[in-house]
């Protein structure tokens, strides 16, 4: 999909969401979508409010937690715990594909990773015990490279 593509997407989503639900749509919480679309990451709401702050002054904290739960309740984005006391936030677009993720424990780097090894170990593994698997997520913790490199712990 193209990124004009992803952002109508992302678009007709989130007005079917706000219709379902009665709400309106703001400049406000477009500027967030916006950058949050953009953004690509695992961000915490205080680095989404970081990094419009100097561009958008007038969009508060608490405007950035109502639209990523929003976002999160229509589809558009995902909840991430990552054991460091933060929620995350990571962008849910319509051709992503399940991930899994390796955390580093000393620098709160986070690199996604698939494999279809492992999938299919999981469901091998439902199967034996009979369970439908509705959804999942791996984490493995431990230290990036430069972290073990440099003989950091965790931080």
């Amino acid at each position: 999909m193209s990124p004009h593509d992803v952002q109508e997407a992302v678009r007709q989503t989130y007005q079917a969401y706000l219709t379902r639900h009665g709400l309106k749509s703001t400049v406000q919480r477009e500027i967030i979508i916006k950058r949050f679309v953009k953004s690509r990451g695992h961000l915490s709401a205080d680095e989404l409010y970081a990094a419009l702050r100097e561009e958008h002054p007038s969009i508060g904290l608490a405007t950035i937690y109502r639209t990523l739960k929003i976002l999160t309740e229509a589809g558009i984005a995902r909840e991430q715990r990552f054991n460091d006391g933060f929620t995350r936030y990571e962008f849910n677009g319509p051709d992503d594909r399940h991930h899994d993720h390796l955390v580093c424990t000393a620098c709160g780097r986070v690199e996604e990773f698939e494999n279809r090894e492992i999938e299919r170990l999981q469901e091998e593994v439902a199967n034996i015990h009979g369970f439908a698997i509705n959804d999942h997520k791996l984490e493995l913790y431990g230290l990036c490279p430069d972290c073990a490199r440099s003989g950091r712990n965790v931080g």
